[in-house]
């Protein structure tokens, strides 16, 4: 510790302490960075779940319709089928609405990094406990974006 002329005493650079804080800091900013991203990448894929899901099964209904109408409206329906199964395929393809899941699971669990971290600088003392359980917070962020949504009571 340094004590400047005006009393205050200041943590020089090299002590564990200041250490820790500036990696609990460095972890509070990418928890930040990263609730943000997983919250865009949520919203884009809510957004292309709608954008494939809803023609597809618009373009179903007016299939279905058009080919049970008269006969000679079987190659339009036929036209849209192809196009709604398309729509669906693509929906299937790129599973839009599991990538929606998995990003909202990664924004809950980064922001969660992110309280523990605020909560942790505003403690008189940090301790290398502290930075251990905010990097096992941080693990469990990543890997929200792969795995499944906990079952209720599962622990």
């Amino acid at each position: 510790m340094a004590t400047s002329a005006d009393g205050t005493t200041h943590l020089s650079t090299d002590e564990p302490e200041h250490r820790l804080r500036a990696e609990i800091e460095r972890l509070r900013d990418e928890a930040t960075r990263q609730r943000s991203l997983a919250h865009r990448r949520a919203e884009f894929w809510t957004k292309m779940d709608i954008a494939l899901g809803f023609p597809a099964a618009l373009l179903a209904g007016t299939a279905g319709t058009a080919g049970l109408a008269s006969a000679d409206a079987r190659v339009p329906a036929a036209i849209a089928a192809l196009t709604s199964a398309g729509f669906a395929a693509g929906a299937g393809f790129l599973r839009s609405d599991t990538r929606r899941r998995a990003n909202k699971r990664a924004r809950h669990a980064w922001a969660s990094v992110e309280a523990r971290a605020t909560v942790a600088l505003t403690q008189e003392h940090v301790t290398p406990e502290i930075l251990g359980n905010l990097l096992e917070c941080r693990q469990a962020a990543l890997a929200a974006y792969d795995g499944e949504e906990p079952r209720p009571g599962a622990s």
